[in-house]
């Protein structure tokens, strides 16, 4: 399958079920399609319709002109597979026990899917799960082992076993998507689809046919690229994810080893051999194209570093991630277009429920950082955008305070079906319909697990009002932050010692303690996952230059709870 392949499929599949169209529409009352578009690590920044400072999204922005957009939607956990085990089963991590990426998920979890299946509702997968190869309540799967390859992807089947297919993956999935709803499905009965995108995760390799446009552009930097960490714990200036010191030049920033050998560049974390498997599953045309545009980059960067300043090269990395990161986000775009041309073209729009969302928000040099995993907004806050023709006002926009902890509940209130009452999430149908005033919540809970480890983000939970942020950075150190969201919107400074915000900081650790209640999340309940990370292996999972023996976490945790300093 040549680059071109997968467009000349999607037009092949509208036309061959063109003759559907009033057909595909004829379900029983109250039973709407569910169309769950999810990207990975794709940032709000980079969707037009929230800021067209990087890119313009035009497809990705129809679903926020047909319906929905949410300007405050947040996830429980900054991480993919937690963030995806608790989009299915609508329970926090601690809950449901996929607490960081190498936890095993419980299988004994009810998923939404399950539910959708067992009420007749026809259900199916295509892309990224990010964990396990079987998953639960599916008629049809084709999903990416673990993380999943850019180029000539290999995929998890229900039918055909593991196959590999030549292309590019954003193309693959919605290929396979269309086939699916063209050839598969029953158009008399309603279904439920998650068609769950790869991109724009690391290590951003763009599309063939977009390479030589966005190696060429050049973007705006944050305010805050230069962030010292200086106004904040420790917890931010001792994480690993700087684009100056922590993104390679090899496999991320796409510099051949043989470059970085002739003009000198340093190894960081093993990238010369990422850069070499990323480009093994190239065919020669791709890796040709690949070569041809990535050549001019190397020239350049071959006459220009041995001269460069430090904040030169920061600028330098900097630009070079966004050209990778929203490379990726056009093709993204592009197909989220083909799959909303073909629900158009056959008439399926009046009774489908189409969301778009990310499993978390990334950093695009906010802060100095690329990836994830704090509370800080960046991270946190993830894109939404939800099309529901007849019950969303088009155009529309909420400020409420959402979470994908409320994805379940909301799909299965939209179909009628009842949630199981161990679900922890709140239904976000009366926002969608006009009835704000039966949404209540003033604040939302998040809880981060995953340190010691790559990136080395300290353990962290929080509560989150319209207004404020209250962190407690638990592991290691032993601190709080407060962080003044309307006065300081870029979270540069913690006044949690500020004498002006008593009263405001006493009101939101009595907020905290209920949430924490609420939710049944306790310290002893921390504990028991450290424990359990420590069983597993502990630190021998962390990937971080800052590297700490298991003695040396227990013995520094010691002395913070007996008070030494």
């Amino acid at each position: 399958m040549n680059k071109y392949t997968s467009f000349l499929f999607g037009g092949l599949a509208l036309i061959s079920v063109f003759s559907c169209g009033q057909k595909a529409e004829e379900k029983a009352e109250g039973r709407p399609n569910i169309i769950f578009i999810m990207s990975d690590d794709h940032a709000y920044q980079a969707i037009s319709a929230y800021d067209n400072t990087l890119i313009e999204t035009p497809n990705i922005d129809r679903i926020a002109e047909m319906g929905m957009l949410f300007t405050q939607a947040s996830v429980t956990n900054s991480i993919c597979a937690p963030s995806r085990a608790t989009i299915l089963t609508g329970k926090h991590s601690h809950m449901n026990g996929k607490i960081d990426n190498l936890f095993p998920f419980d299988t004994t979890n009810v998923t939404f899917p399950q539910l959708f299946q067992d009420a007749g509702y026809q259900t199916a997968m295509f892309g990224k799960l990010h964990f396990g190869n079987n998953p639960k309540g599916f008629d049809q799967f084709k999903i990416l082992p673990g993380q999943g390859s850019y180029y000539n992807p290999d995929f998890i089947t229900k039918n055909e076993g593991e196959i590999k297919v030549e292309g590019y993956v954003t193309d693959i999935i919605t290929d396979m998507t269309l086939d699916w709803l063209s050839n598969e499905r029953n158009p008399e009965e309603p279904f439920m689809l998650m068609y769950l995108h790869k991109a724009p995760h690391r290590a951003w390799l763009m599309a063939e046919r977009h390479m030589d446009e966005y190696t060429n552009k050049t973007f705006s930097q944050p305010a805050t690229l230069f962030d010292d960490y200086s106004g904040r714990t420790k917890a931010a200036g001792e994480a690993e994810m700087n684009i100056f010191d922590h993104m390679s030049w090899g496999g991320d920033h796409k510099i051949s080893p043989a470059v970085m050998d002739e003009i000198g560049l340093p190894e960081i974390g093993g990238d010369k051999r990422r850069y070499e498997n990323y480009t093994a599953r190239m065919n020669p045309e791709q890796k040709a194209n690949f070569d041809k545009a990535y050549s001019k980059i190397e020239e350049d960067l071959k006459k220009t570093y041995p001269s460069m300043t430090d904040e030169e090269i920061m600028s330098w990395k900097y630009n070079r991630y966004m050209q990778d990161y929203l490379g990726t986000i056009a093709s993204v775009d592009e197909n989220v277009g083909r799959l909303l041309d073909y629900l158009e073209a056959n008439d399926m729009m009046d009774n489908t429920i189409i969301v778009y969302t990310s499993d978390q928000g990334f950093y695009l040099g906010e802060h100095g950082w690329f990836d994830k995993r704090f509370v800080y907004d960046e991270s946190f806050k993830t894109p939404l955008l939800v099309a529901w023709p007849g019950k969303v006002k088009p155009g529309t926009r909420s400020d409420a305070l959402v979470q994908n902890l409320d994805f379940a509940q909301t799909f299965l209130d939209a179909a009628g079906i009842e949630a199981p009452s161990d679900m922890q999430g709140e239904s976000m149908v009366p926002l969608l319909t006009g009835h704000e005033d039966q949404w209540d919540r003033d604040a939302v809970y998040y809880h981060y697990y995953e340190y010691p480890a790559e990136h080395m983000v300290n353990r962290h939970y929080a509560i989150i009002t319209q207004d404020y942020k209250l962190i407690h950075y638990y592991y290691v150190e032993d601190e709080w932050e407060l962080i003044d969201r309307k006065k300081d919107p870029l979270e540069l400074k913690n006044v949690y010692d500020d004498p002006a915000y008593a009263e405001i900081r006493a009101d939101l650790h009595k907020h905290l303690d209920g949430l924490r209640e609420k939710y049944q999340d306790s310290q002893e309940l921390s504990d028991s996952f450290i424990q359990r990370y420590m069983e597993r292996g502990g630190d021998d999972r962390a990937f971080g230059v800052h590297r700490q023996t298991k003695a040396e976490i227990f013995e520094r945790r010691r002395k913070v709870e007996e008070g030494v300093k």
